[in-house]
């Protein structure tokens, strides 16, 4: 998926919430890319190193 491709869901689904205009979700959109990022980089990390450990405790998240 392309990053103009992304922003554009994202920017759709967020219309759908109580925030009025780009300014209001910028912040929440910057996190869910970074998020995104981050969470490729980790399966990349997972496959290439034994000892991986993830400094995210995702049984905390879900």
């Amino acid at each position: 998926m392309s990053m103009e491709s992304l922003i554009k869901q994202l920017k759709n689904i967020m219309r759908g919430d109580d925030l009025s205009g780009t300014v209001q979700y910028l912040k929440q959109m910057i996190w869910m890319i970074f998020l995104k990022i981050y969470d490729a980089q980790e399966e990349k990390w997972e496959i290439l190193e034994d000892d991986y450990t993830s400094i995210i405790n995702t049984s905390v998240i879900f």
